[in-house]
């Protein structure tokens, strides 16, 4: 079993509740400034894996976005998080928080 493997996959189940944990804490954010709060937190994602991630997170009402214009080039895109997304992150904070309890209760008990 290739524990680099494991590892990236527990890393990419948390995406969701850490891209929405972001965009709750910032009025917007454009991905590659998204991209640098993920990696800030050991969190290494590429834009290939980002970006249909904020799609399906736009498509089931969590975020929206809109169009800035950029001195740097064509316009960019900005997402910030919806009502209905910062429920949802609520929910997954409390889902994540006894994910870990057990997890931790878990892993004690073996080791003992």
């Amino acid at each position: 079993m290739n524990l680099d493997n494991t590892i990236a996959q527990m890393k990419k189940g948390v995406l969701e509740l850490c891209i929405l944990s972001i965009l709750n804490k910032e009025e917007e954010a454009y991905p590659s400034d998204i991209i640098i709060k993920l990696k800030e937190a050991d969190l290494i994602v590429v834009e290939g894996t980002l970006y249909p991630l904020l799609t399906r997170l736009k498509n089931f009402g969590l975020l929206d976005y809109h169009w800035k214009e950029s001195s740097a080039g064509p316009p960019r895109k900005y997402y910030k998080i919806t009502e209905n997304g910062v429920s949802k992150l609520e929910h997954l904070v409390e889902s994540w928080n006894q994910f870990v309890s057990c997890v931790n209760q878990s892993i004690k008990s073996n080791q003992q």
